[in-house]
């Protein structure tokens, strides 16, 4: 049976004791990781958040009641105990914080008892994720998930010092707020006093922040969480947290400038990395050109070629035929992979269709600088001497080539050097690259939509030298944004804001809004614009991703308590689930589900 800490009060967490509290009485509480009995000694390992401590007890120390309840402990029970520090005799750990002391129990209470976990709670666990989830409670007190956690806190409270130094307001802005047509897909809130009417959780604090900078606020930041309905990766959940922030007054420059101080301090304070300033910046044409993704990963080489020019009436119709439909022909060099077997080969083949490419075409420069092509029988000797020149290509090369329009090529591309990269242990993860990326195109062209969307978010300014393109030529308009790219992934983006409601209007209607429609949307903020609006831009962070890539994590999950799993699901509450027939009809809401004979929808 528990017993009560009545009396008790831990003086110290397990790895707080050291060799400076020698011959001292302490007493530490935490979960029992492993017992050992050696008759006449009982050993435990006691843990904490902190780490491990061994606690020894000593039936002349301890008495005969103690000794006996420390015979009893297994996996997981909660203890207190109390005894004395002392400099361990034999058998040090050198592995542990604690590793050279031992606390000599004089007294135990055994807090809570515990059954037997589903899988053992250890770093660097085997368990699959599915079963670990489902009992994340017990998933949490993993010493590395326990590491990331605290990781993320401190991030946090880094920022938030930063910040304040900096002269930021930290303002909370709405969790209900109105559902927005543009972006990724609205969670949204029935409303039980307006029926038929919906909230939506945010996707951003966008708005408010902007409108923040309307009323004068000059500097906010919020470490805020955000939603989205969208489709789930390694580094996105439906739920997440956001570092953000908005300026008045500042154009693109100084919102760089103030982020990579930000960045600096942070990664300097956290982990101990230094950011060497100014970070590298690449505009957004130059960083697809070059590596096939607005998210560059430049801890290595492998950089895209463009051929096109090579390949001009080569013969071989899967070039020349991507190029009369006004697409490229662009190829990356994976450099002594020219001996990579056919199966191989093949693989990377199907790993490109995945991405939109009809195929792969592949030549292997062999040692005695001989050919092994796919293609190389539609091509004359000197078009191939040149095609492997401008790849760069030496004897022991696999040169890897795409055909389409520019899009489907840089997708498939990108997406193979870094898979490449993978495949043959060329990303170090110790290596922090930082990358910013600018002048991205304002619009892109939706042909599902029919129509051009913005690339960002409809608030974004353009860059002035090219409003004047904006109903000629709206695709080759740029806008003033920016991302923070670091190893290849976003670690956040943000503009230069909108500030003038002329410009607003028409960028709406450029993205397909009636002026009417327009205002139902946003009045709140074009009418705001009509009373004088600073100029203003910002920047958000995906705090949750920041911490993924300082504790070198492969997925997001790992440094989120509580997340989702691929279908937006939690294992553990097993939320989403159905509600109570009594709450739809307080929100006079329906639920249509599938009908098992024809596939038509039932109300019920």
């Amino acid at each position: 049976m528990a017993e009560s800490m009545r009396g008790l009060h831990r003086t110290c967490r397990c790895t707080e004791v050291s060799n400076a509290n020698i011959g001292e009485t302490v007493t530490v509480m935490g979960w029992v990781q492993k017992r050992r009995n050696l008759g006449s000694l009982i050993f435990v390992d006691l843990r904490d958040r902190s780490g491990l401590l061994q606690i020894v007890f000593d039936e002349p120390k301890v008495g005969s009641e103690g000794f006996e309840k420390a015979g009893t402990l297994r996996s997981e029970f909660v203890v207190a105990v109390t005894g004395t520090v002392m400099k361990r005799q034999a058998a040090v750990n050198e592995n542990l914080k604690t590793g050279d002391i031992e606390v000599i129990a004089s007294d135990i209470r055994v807090l809570a008892e515990s059954e037997t976990p589903p899988f053992p709670i250890e770093e660097n666990s085997q368990t699959k994720e599915d079963l670990r989830l489902r009992y994340r409670y017990l998933d949490l007190r993993r010493p590395d998930i326990q590491r990331n956690l605290m990781m993320k806190s401190k991030v946090s409270m880094l920022i938030r010092r930063f910040m304040e130094e900096e002269g930021f307001l930290e303002i909370e802005t709405p969790i209900l707020t109105k559902s927005t047509p543009e972006g990724a897909r609205d969670y949204l809130v029935p409303s039980r006093v307006h029926p038929g009417t919906f909230y939506a959780l945010p996707q951003s604090p966008q708005l408010f922040k902007q409108l923040l900078m309307c009323s004068g606020y000059d500097r906010y930041f919020q470490i805020a969480r955000c939603f989205r309905d969208e489709d789930l990766r390694a580094d996105r959940q439906p739920e997440f947290t956001q570092a953000d922030m908005e300026l008045s007054f500042v154009d693109v420059d100084d919102v760089i400038e103030v982020n990579e101080r930000l960045l600096q301090y942070v990664f300097r304070e956290a982990i101990g990395v230094e950011v060497t300033l100014p970070i590298q910046r690449m505009t957004w044409r130059e960083a697809m050109d070059r590596y096939g993704t607005d998210k560059p990963d430049t801890r290595f080489g492998m950089e895209l070629a463009d051929v096109s020019g090579i390949v001009a009436g080569c013969g071989f119709g899967v070039f020349t035929g991507a190029l009369e439909n006004g697409g490229s022909v662009r190829g990356i060099n994976a450099k002594g992979q020219g001996a990579m077997p056919r199966k191989k080969i093949d693989k990377l083949v199907e790993f490109a269709k995945g991405y939109g490419a009809k195929g792969l075409a592949y030549l292997a420069v062999n040692e005695d600088g001989s050919f092994k092509s796919s293609f190389a029988k539609f091509m004359d000797e000197g078009t191939l001497q040149d095609l492997v020149g401008a790849m760069q290509g030496e004897p022991g090369d696999l040169l890897l080539f795409a055909a389409d329009k520019n899009k489907i090529v840089w997708d498939v591309l990108g997406a193979l050097r870094l898979e490449l990269a993978k495949e043959l242990g060329m990303l170090d993860k110790s290596q922090y690259n930082f990358l910013w990326v600018t002048e991205f195109p304002l619009l892109e062209w939706s042909d599902e939509e029919g129509r051009f969307m913005a690339m960002h978010h409809p608030f974004t300014m353009p860059m002035e030298e090219d409003w004047d393109k904006i109903d000629s030529d709206p695709g080759a308009v740029r806008a003033k944004a920016y991302d923070i790219v670091l190893n290849g992934t976003e670690l956040g983006g943000g503009s230069v804001r909108i500030h003038q409601n002329d410009v607003q209007e028409k960028m709406l209607k450029v993205l397909g809004f009636t002026q009417e429609r327009a205002y139902e949307q946003f009045g709140f903020l074009l009418n705001a614009f009509c009373y004088g609006v600073p100029p203003h831009a910002g920047l958000a962070y995906g705090l949750d991703r920041i911490v993924m890539l300082m504790m070198q994590c492969d997925s997001i999950r790992d440094v989120i308590a509580f997340p989702k799993v691929k279908d937006a699901s939690c294992l553990m509450t097993d939320a989403p689930n159905v509600v109570d027939e009594k709450q739809l009809e307080e929100l006079a809401i329906e639920i249509q589900s599938p009908s098992p004979e024809d596939g038509q929808g039932e109300d019920r």
